[in-house]
């Protein structure tokens, strides 16, 4: 195997992918139907040749993925114009979609593996830690033109690691309990291998003699089993980032989109500049890590080694003002502004436990997820 390569992009490009929970109208438990829905819609393919629509490694979700875009906005009718089809497909076969970290209550031993060999491996090598794994997520890819750059940004973004989780946190449910974490999805997750925070290193050679030492050994088969948080994508030439849980609605999704190209424009543009990005001590990004999938936007953050706090929700409007320079450049303003409304309507965790507050139970939670991905209006708190 020749020395893995990252194939530089055009800075600031954008590509979104969104999985989704197919449920039953009537029962709102998990649906293993990603099969039928995708034959559906497979005769409507991206501008680049690539399907709309995919699957993933239960037959209860599908993932849906844009073309290259330039704008969160270009991003979000993209994926639009494919949650229709999903939508319609899915209602033919009396079924929904809903986007969120974890699925209120169903059990995951009823979940069935989608039929390809690579998730069949996987489930052999990983067991009950995979078999568990009923997640679904945002990513995010951002374009970089230069492997080292891709390194660099990818460290400096690890402090904003708790920003984004906090803000897509959509899983305080798992199997009917109320976990008391904003995200369960998250430390679902960091039990898979090879999962978690990125290792910190200091360039792209160090990154691809890791890769390489990990496939020899066989403990990867690919690129696409370094489940890091925030990883570089070779292929697409970005950085990758994978912290978020499922955002409820398109609005939300494409606000949190504006804010990842934001903020690695800034952190690249600092690197071209010469100026010293400086990556936070690990014990810091770990700390930080827990908080918001414990306590969301409440969480108290560390920010400096001296363990000052502040709280998450009390720092993100400064943190726009701060991009807003590269919003305004980006064509992403708009965009931007709405990762604000979240605090003003909650985050979906909150949105979510205000639904049983309210006297309901974990089908009117799944209820509410459908209602508010088909109208594209969250649920207010208070």
């Amino acid at each position: 195997m020749g020395k893995l390569r990252f194939e530089p992009s055009r800075p600031s490009t954008l590509g979104v992918e969104v999985e989704l929970f197919i449920v039953d109208k009537q029962t709102r438990q998990l649906a293993n139907a990603a099969s039928a829905v995708i034959e559906r819609v497979s005769d409507s393919p991206l501008a680049s040749g690539a399907p709309r629509v995919k699957h993933e490694a239960f037959e209860h979700t599908v993932e849906i993925v844009t073309d290259v875009c330039t704008t969160p906005a270009e991003a979000q009718a993209d994926l639009q114009a494919t949650l229709d089809l999903v939508h319609d497909a899915a209602d033919s076969l009396g079924l929904d979609v809903v986007s969120c970290g974890t699925h209120p209550f169903t059990d995951w031993r009823k979940a069935e593996l989608t039929p390809d060999d690579r998730y069949r491996d996987q489930l052999d090598e990983v067991q009950w830690i995979a078999r568990r794994a009923q997640i679904c997520s945002v990513h995010y890819h951002v374009g970089v033109d230069g492997a080292d750059k891709a390194i660099a940004t990818i460290n400096r973004l690890m402090f904003y690691h708790p920003y984004f989780l906090a803000l897509s946190s959509s899983s305080p449910f798992y199997e009917g309990d109320d976990t008391g974490l904003a995200s369960s999805r998250t430390t679902v997750l960091e039990a898979m291998p090879t999962a978690g925070f990125p290792h910190m290193l200091k360039d792209w050679d160090e990154f691809a003699h890791m890769y390489s030492s990990l496939h020899s050994a066989g403990a990867i088969a690919g690129i696409r089993e370094i489940w890091w948080d925030v990883r570089p994508h070779p292929e697409f030439g970005t950085v990758e980032l994978r912290m978020c849980d499922g955002l409820a609605t398109m609005g939300e999704i494409s606000a949190v989109a504006a804010l990842a190209q934001c903020l690695v424009r800034r952190i690249g543009d600092s690197i071209d500049a010469g100026e010293e990005v400086p990556t936070p001590p690990r014990w810091i990004l770990r700390e930080n890590k827990w908080l918001a999938a414990r306590y969301g936007l409440d969480a108290q953050i560390v920010v400096d080694d001296k363990g000052h706090r502040e709280t998450l929700r009390d720092t993100i409007r400064p943190l726009l003002e701060r991009v807003a320079p590269h919003a305004e450049m980006l064509g992403c303003t708009d965009d931007l502004a709405r990762v604000a409304d979240v605090l003003d309507h909650g985050a979906s965790y909150e949105r979510q436990r205000q639904v049983v507050a309210d006297g309901g139970n974990l089908s009117d939670v799944v209820d509410n997820l459908v209602v508010e991905l088909k109208s594209g209006v969250p649920r207010g708190v208070g």
